[in-house]
């Protein structure tokens, strides 16, 4: 057998593995659409305490809102996709925070939103959440998935697909049909995903608050958004596919071809963006000791920075079950003693835009 069709069997084998959860679609009445409020002056954040990892957030409950499958065309000419969760918990009255969630490389929409228990954490704490899906392999877009975060990943990084444009449209396709807090906008990423929150800190800062990535690095050169977003980053020190320290990654990683950079550059590259205080404060979470937590702040407008390296933790998404036996056998076994969704989420939802 040759490497070519090694290679393309294996795609084939995890992309099997990740197929489509189905979900069924309720119509909805619109809310009241919102308004913008401009930003507060540059402000300071108070230097931080110990870390709590799930502060001011609820537990994930079974979802029982409204799952639905949406698609629109992108000025390049492309049909993309993308499923979307609305809480039944929602206040049609006030304006709902918005989490757009990105799965890694050769992921799919309908496999984050399995994989991540988004759903469940929208429920319990009244926030929407889109998961958009990549751009395909195949010639008609189908197949595994990528993101063009920069250097990284597949056919959209090769063929520079506009998925910043994307995201920005799926953002106004949500503030036209629901009524969504542009304050309290938020991105979430895994891997290649990760990647590319990254780049929509950077890029598409006028409508993002604050990213939570796991396992990702800063994929474009130049990184100076007008105004700051917050950044929470976890990664694992067992983490084979996106080295923390950078360097190729290993199995589905390597087909990238991508020397992955090391992830402290990232949060540091957002750090110097951010004009935070240039001297971070380190702890261990003591009832964790896994956890090393990093945090930079007195940064601009109130934006915090935080880097979170969970020792012995793999790629795979921190504190849910493997979505396959495939994933658990290129990914890792997912580290079981942090919730990166939940953990995600906290910060994410004390890090309003002001």
């Amino acid at each position: 057998m040759t490497r070519f069709s090694t290679q393309a069997r294996v795609l084939t084998l995890l992309l099997v593995a990740l197929s489509c959860v189905s979900c069924s679609c309720v119509p909805r009445p619109a809310l009241p659409p919102s308004t913008t409020a401009p930003p507060n002056p540059t402000t300071t954040t108070p230097m931080p305490t110990t870390y709590e990892p799930y502060a001011n957030t609820n537990p994930a409950v079974a979802p029982t809102g409204q799952s639905s499958v949406g698609q629109l065309r992108t000025p390049d000419g492309r049909i993309r996709t993308y499923r979307l969760y609305v809480p039944a918990s929602l206040d049609a009255s006030t304006p709902a925070p918005l989490l757009v969630a990105l799965h890694g490389g050769l992921g799919t929409s309908a496999q984050f939103e399995a994989n991540s228990g988004f759903d469940g954490l929208a429920e319990s704490n009244r926030f929407v959440v889109i998961y958009p899906d990549g751009i395909g392999a195949s010639v008609d877009g189908t197949g595994p998935q990528t993101w063009n975060g920069g250097y990284c990943c597949g056919p959209a990084a090769r063929d520079n697909v506009d998925d910043v444009g994307f995201v920005r449209q799926l953002i106004d396709r949500l503030d036209a049909e629901l009524s969504i807090d542009p304050a309290r906008t938020f991105v979430a990423g895994h891997s290649n995903g990760a990647i590319m929150a990254y780049r929509l800190a950077c890029e598409l800062y006028d409508r993002i608050a604050a990213i939570g990535v796991q396992a990702g690095s800063l994929g474009v050169d130049m990184c100076a958004p007008a105004s700051p977003v917050s950044v929470i980053h976890l990664h694992g020190t067992a983490d084979t596919n996106h080295p923390i320290d950078g360097g190729p990654g290993s199995g589905i990683a390597s087909l990238s071809g991508v020397v992955f950079r090391p992830a402290r550059d990232a949060v540091e590259a957002l750090a110097a963006a951010n004009a935070c205080a240039p001297s971070p404060v380190a702890e261990t979470d003591p009832t964790n000791p896994d956890l090393t937590v990093t945090t930079w702040a007195l940064c601009n407008n109130s934006t915090t920075v935080r880097y979170v390296v969970v020792e012995g933790a793999t790629h795979a998404w921190m504190g849910h079950p493997a979505y396959s036996e495939l994933a658990s056998f290129y990914l890792g076994q997912p580290y079981p003693n942090l919730d990166a969704s939940r953990a995600i989420w906290s910060f994410l939802a004390s890090h309003s835009r002001r």
